[in-house]
């Protein structure tokens, strides 16, 4: 881990270990992903503005699955931060619930500021 990240309370250590070796080095703030309202997934950092139709045609969204045929998995988010503090890139991991697997199910970088509002986003 990078002396400036930060994981959030209820992110499993093995996601967050596994986000923070899937980043680039940068120092991250790792938080976990869970709908407020209804304890299901959500949007996440600014993905809504680009969820729509005319998007799906190079990378049409799917449901993620497990190697071991899971589909319920724990959700983080790590917001990789620069040197000013903005956030370059955001990384999605998945846990699965059944046999503990992590892996990055979307990434995207960020090039536009502020990114503050971001990071509330997950």
């Amino acid at each position: 881990m990078h002396a400036d990240d930060q994981v959030g309370e209820g992110v499993p250590a093995e996601l967050a270990t596994f986000l923070r070796e899937a980043v680039d080095g940068r120092p991250v703030k790792i938080a976990p992903s869970v709908c407020r309202g209804c304890g299901g997934r959500a949007f996440i950092a600014d993905s809504e503005e680009y969820w729509n139709e005319e998007s799906w045609e190079d990378d049409e969204p799917g449901a993620a699955g497990c190697p071991c045929g899971s589909e319920e998995f724990e959700a983080a988010v790590a917001f990789s931060l620069g040197g000013d503090g903005s956030v370059r890139w955001v990384t999605v991991g998945l846990r699965c619930t059944e046999d503990g697997f992590c892996g990055v199910y979307a990434d995207w970088k960020i090039d536009y500021s502020p990114t503050d509002h971001l990071l509330t986003m997950v």
